[in-house]
């Protein structure tokens, strides 16, 4: 029987000689098996389709009755991986706290499982009549946060 930990055995062993890195491996519920991946410049299509080549050829028979998707992480998509949140340092992030509260920023640093946003904010200012927009840095655990993701501006 195919599990998880044998096709992630497989795609880290693909992935070992190419920028990617695996993002998520999911056995949809209809005998689907979604992988994705990323890279810093984007995905190809052509390295998703060698990776589902490997893997079909590493699995065979074992493979069975599962279809194998092998696809990018997905633009906008919020971040499952902390090497995502390495590839969008200095980018435009939107930030859902645990408390409901959407926050926009740039994302400015990551550390371990940590990372750090520069938000506006609406601060009083001693001396000043009516609240000054200032840009402070927000740090957050990527576990305790629903969800950070790229921000696509159209500009």
């Amino acid at each position: 029987m195919i599990n998880k930990e044998t096709i992630q055995t497989l795609t880290e062993e693909w992935l070992q000689g190419n920028d990617y890195f695996l993002v998520d491996i999911n056995f949809a519920a209809d005998d689907r098996i979604v992988i994705e991946i990323d890279h810093a410049d984007g995905v190809w299509i052509e390295d998703c389709a060698e990776l589902s080549r490997f893997l079909q050829e590493r699995l065979g028979d074992e493979l069975g009755e599962y279809e194998l998707e092998v696809g990018s992480a997905g633009l906008g998509q919020p971040f499952k991986v902390a090497q995502q949140y390495q590839n969008h340092i200095g980018d435009t992030v939107e930030v859902l706290e645990a408390n409901g509260k959407k926050v926009q920023g740039i994302l400015k640093a990551v550390d371990g499982r940590n990372f750090t946003v520069t938000v506006q904010e609406k601060q009083k200012l001693e001396g000043k009549k009516r609240p000054t927009l200032v840009e402070i840095d927000k740090t957050y655990s990527m576990d305790e946060v629903e969800y950070a993701k790229y921000l696509l501006a159209f500009k």
